[in-house]
């Protein structure tokens, strides 16, 4: 198999412009053997600059991954060390907790024996490069319990923890049954022995001729809908056209900056629900695209200084029920991270503001969505330079703007303004204030139901009294139609008649 000519991807191109930049894929065989389609893969992979590492014991994988947290963190653990860290901080970890190290606290403190003080990270999210892509083949699960030994098909290692696992079968089966394999494998042999495969993120399964991946979600007690093989999906292009070959998915999801992104950037591990139990979701290609979109516009509007000019926002077009809320939510707490972004202000309708996107908001940033009526707390949150991160109501952004009481300071901050479900008739007065009270401003709508000129209504004078989605916002980012959603099998089809044709 030849070297690909690996894609060089920037910072806000996680997912691929166009699947005909792919390196094209032989076509596939009548009849492929498992072994065959795991060779190819791993040969892909060692393409794509993994290294292959002959093991298959649990030994093996802890020695490796002391030495590959050793040479991330530039530390080397004495035998006595090592063993009390894995005591200490690896041992006895559900999938829970091993999911909120990757997460949410990748750095582990730990006192070597001569009592000092190590911070010792798991991975390193500002820095990709930096992180170790290693990849292993039919790992021996050691069963000690009288059951029959499993071999797992194909795990990728990053810095020397299992954090992608994929199941293939041949071509001519089922693709769900690599899903329920993962699915017995999660119920009785990942947790076994230092229970190192608990760390795992994301599945993917193929027949080689289709390919899904997947998020190892943490909730215990999932309805069994939520077990379900359509959760699993597929990967696409930034036109939405999906990358169902394993080699050419290959090319596009396991290029090392794109799977590193998604486990580090496009993942978000959910707050407790009511049973007190975590998720963990990775994003759909869309939602990804969409934010990065943004993203991309808010770092050219600070390299070139357009904040407060025209139309250097955009809005994205997602469908309804398409998870359009957490992609403004990663992209807000993305966007608040990055160099010249003084705020950014999530604005929701007050009836959209439900309990469980409070408590989500809040998980990132504690106190930062206020859903009473008084507009004087926006203000407060506004004046403090420690939040950066606020979501609030269009009606209390109205009713501060009207106040006229924002500060000459405030004014002058480089403000995000990002509007879940932006049809809403009041997003023209709403754009009006910000243009009036704001100096810094940039504007991102998304809707499931954007407005057009075709849409607009006009009052019995015939004058108009809705603007238009783009003029309020500007150009269209990103776009997922329900005729997307149906062809990846997230929504139902549906049928229609026209009534009076």
């Amino acid at each position: 198999m030849g070297t690909f000519n690996v894609i060089s991807r920037g910072e806000f191109s996680t997912v691929l412009a166009n699947k005909d930049e792919l390196k094209k894929s032989p076509k596939s065989r009548e009849y492929q053997s498992e072994g065959d389609l795991e060779k190819e893969f791993i040969n892909s992979l060692r393409d794509l600059g993994y290294e292959y590492k002959d093991f298959h014991l649990e030994k093996d994988l802890e020695a490796n991954l002391r030495e590959q947290i050793q040479k991330l963190n530039g530390y080397c653990f004495s035998d006595a060390d090592w063993d009390r860290f894995c005591n200490e901080k690896l041992s006895d970890l559900d999938r829970e907790k091993a999911t909120w190290i990757i997460q949410e606290n990748s750095t582990l403190d730990f006192t070597d024996e001569k009592e000092e003080l190590h911070n010792i990270k798991f991975i390193d999210k500002d820095n990709l490069s930096r992180n170790s892509c290693q990849v292993i083949e039919q790992f021996i699960d050691e069963a000690d319990n009288g059951r029959q030994k499993n071999r797992y098909d194909v795990t990728i290692l990053v810095n020397g923890l299992p954090l992608v696992h994929c199941e293939l079968k041949r071509r001519d089966r089922p693709l769900q049954d690599a899903f329920n394999q993962i699915n017995r494998y999660k119920a009785t042999s990942f947790p076994d022995g230092m229970g190192l495969f608990n760390f795992i993120q994301i599945f993917v399964i193929s027949n080689g001729g289709d390919t899904r991946y997947y998020s190892n979600t943490v909730e215990k007690n999932r309805r069994a809908d939520e077990d379900n093989f359509k959760f699993a999906c597929r990967w696409t292009d930034q036109k939405n056209s999906p990358i169902r070959d394993l080699n050419d998915f290959s090319q596009a999801f396991f290029n090392k900056r794109t799977l590193l992104s998604i486990l580090t950037r496009y993942c978000v591990f959910t707050a407790k629900n009511e049973e007190g139990e975590r998720r963990l979701l990775v994003m759909r290609p869309y939602q990804i695209t969409a934010t990065e979109k943004v993203l991309e516009k808010i770092n050219q509007a600070h390299l070139n200084g357009k904040f407060g000019t025209e139309r250097q926002g955009g809005y994205v077009w997602h469908t309804t029920g398409s998870g359009k809320t957490l992609t403004s939510f990663k992209t807000a707490t993305l966007a608040s991270k990055m160099k010249g972004v003084n705020k950014v202000l999530v604005v929701v309708d007050r009836q959209d503001l439900d309990y469980q996107t409070i408590k989500e908001y809040n998980k990132y940033s504690e106190g930062c969505v206020d859903f009473t009526n008084n507009s004087r707390n926006l203000e407060e949150q506004l004046e403090n330079d420690n939040i950066k991160l606020i979501v609030t109501t269009i009606q209390k952004l109205n009713a501060l703007c009207r106040r006229k009481k924002i500060s000459e300071k405030v004014r002058n901050l480089n403000c995000v303004f990002i509007f879940d479900e932006c049809h809403r008739s009041q997003a023209g007065i709403m754009h009006s204030n910000i243009v009036n009270n704001f100096k810094k401003y940039l504007l991102f709508g998304f809707s499931g139901t954007p407005i057009f000129e075709s849409d607009k209504k006009t009052s019995s004078e015939g004058r108009e009294i809705e603007a238009t989605t783009p003029n309020i916002f500007g150009d269209p980012l990103h776009e997922y139609t329900i005729v997307h959603a149906i062809n990846d099998e997230t929504v139902l089809p549906f049928q229609y008649s026209l009534v009076g044709c």
